[in-house]
């Protein structure tokens, strides 16, 4: 599970900006408790903000991460996709970021610092027995590992100064780096139109790659899936569309220009509801509504499936606000999410908050020198926010900030209809 993540000198995040999923009101099924960490942690949380406030820099900077650690041995090789804030020090300094996962019950702590050219230091310690112990550290050119993991000691053969040893050490089977690579293995994240781009291709090696489980294959016969799975999938798609009543996958063979063979190209379509029969609609040709909740559906039964932690930008975005609601109270029972998986997102829906709890809205700002300052609700100006107080109402009323500022005078005069 994630605990938290920290991340400085990205993109608009100029300054050290943390995402925590500890809870603060712990004594609710909403939360769960890890006795080894001494902490409950949070199944969901939202960033609210203005346009343009980094809501998304946030969930861009976790997504950056994991393609990092996929990716860096394979194509880091010429320099370092670094994106650290424009204006000031920013391009002069190195980015930072700050993973904390609880991997079976045990706390491990991932940090990195790049710029473009190297990494300037990387490091994966965990907490057994709440001790912090390393696994391994790298500053400059030194990589030193915890006693007794001689598996890993090959992998001082294959690091550069731009390749990260998160990289490189999965490959040499050492349980405590493999668990929290999975972790991170696992990670989804997506944005309105689905998941987040990569930087690159990654090839046919994919034991370790940020995971990507569309809703298809939930549906598609060629790949093994139980009845139960595929009918809960149906299940989430029809509260999107009452008159769904199932999903096809046709195959067809397509003769390709420049070769004489022939290939097979699928074509989804949902079956609909309509009068007495039903008639397959081409998946191009549903509302933008349902083609986004099936694009949420895999990703969530998946994070659903494997207790493991989806990100989604803009979760309202072509979305009713009662679909949103829904998905939040599916990673919130315990019924539904036995497995303690979580959801972060960002959302300008503001109905959402009346299902969230304060220690689980975090709000963006960006101040006039450009840089975006991420807080949480709960701990708001330094004070803390009353449990039962109405979040969307004192939101939208602007006592917690984060509204856009409209200038109407300015906007009219520019039209010129007034001097």
């Amino acid at each position: 599970m994630l605990i938290r993540f920290e991340v400085e000198n990205f993109r608009s995040i100029a300054r050290e900006a943390e995402l925590s999923m500890v809870a603060v009101d712990r004594d609710r099924d909403a939360t769960v408790a890890m006795e080894p960490l001494g902490q409950s942690l949070l199944k969901v949380a939202g960033i609210y903000g203005p346009n343009a406030s980094g809501k998304s820099n946030v969930l861009a900077a976790l997504n950056w991460l994991c393609d990092g650690i996929a990716t860096s041995l394979r194509f880091w090789d010429e320099s370092i996709p670094f994106d650290p804030f424009a204006f000031g020090a920013g391009p002069g300094k190195p980015s930072r970021f700050v993973l904390e996962l609880s991997v079976d019950g045990v706390r491990f702590e991932y940090s990195l610092e790049v710029d473009s050219e190297k990494v300037v230091s990387e490091a994966l310690f965990h907490f057994p027995k709440k001790l912090r112990r390393r696994i391994f550290e790298r500053s400059g050119g030194s990589l030193l590992f915890q006693r007794g993991l001689g598996r890993l000691s090959g992998t001082k053969e294959l690091l550069t100064d731009r390749t990260l040893v998160m990289s490189v050490a999965p490959r040499f089977d050492e349980p405590l780096v493999t668990a929290f690579a999975q972790q991170v293995r696992q990670i989804q994240t997506l944005g309105p139109s689905g998941f987040f781009p990569r930087r690159s291709a990654y090839g046919r090696h994919r034991v370790f790659l940020p995971s990507r489980v569309r809703t298809e294959r939930w549906f598609d016969d060629e790949i093994e899936r139980h009845t139960d799975e595929r009918g809960r999938a149906l299940s989430l798609l029809k509260l999107a569309d009452l008159g769904i009543d199932d999903v096809m996958i046709d195959e067809d063979e397509v003769q390709s220009a420049d070769s004489p063979e022939s290939r097979v190209q699928k074509s989804l379509k949902l079956v609909h509801r309509v009068s007495t029969t039903s008639e397959p609609l081409g998946y191009e040709q549903e509302s933008a509504g349902t083609r986004t909740w099936f694009r949420l559906i895999g990703p969530t039964l998946q994070a659903l499936r494997q207790g493991s932690l989806v990100v989604v930008d803009e979760l309202d975005a072509s979305l009713h606000p009662t679909l949103a609601a829904e998905l939040v109270h599916l990673f919130h029972r315990p019924d539904t999410n036995p497995l303690c998986a979580q959801l972060v997102f960002t959302s300008h829906d503001t109905s959402l908050l009346n299902h969230l709890n304060r220690d689980e809205v975090w709000l963006t700002e960006k101040g006039d020198d450009g840089v975006t300052v991420l807080g949480s609700l709960a701990e708001f100006a330094g004070e803390r926010v009353r449990k039962h107080v109405s979040i969307e109402s004192g939101y939208l009323h602007g006592r917690f900030g984060a509204l856009p500022q409209v200038d109407r005078i300015g906007f009219l005069r520019s039209l010129g209809l007034i001097g």
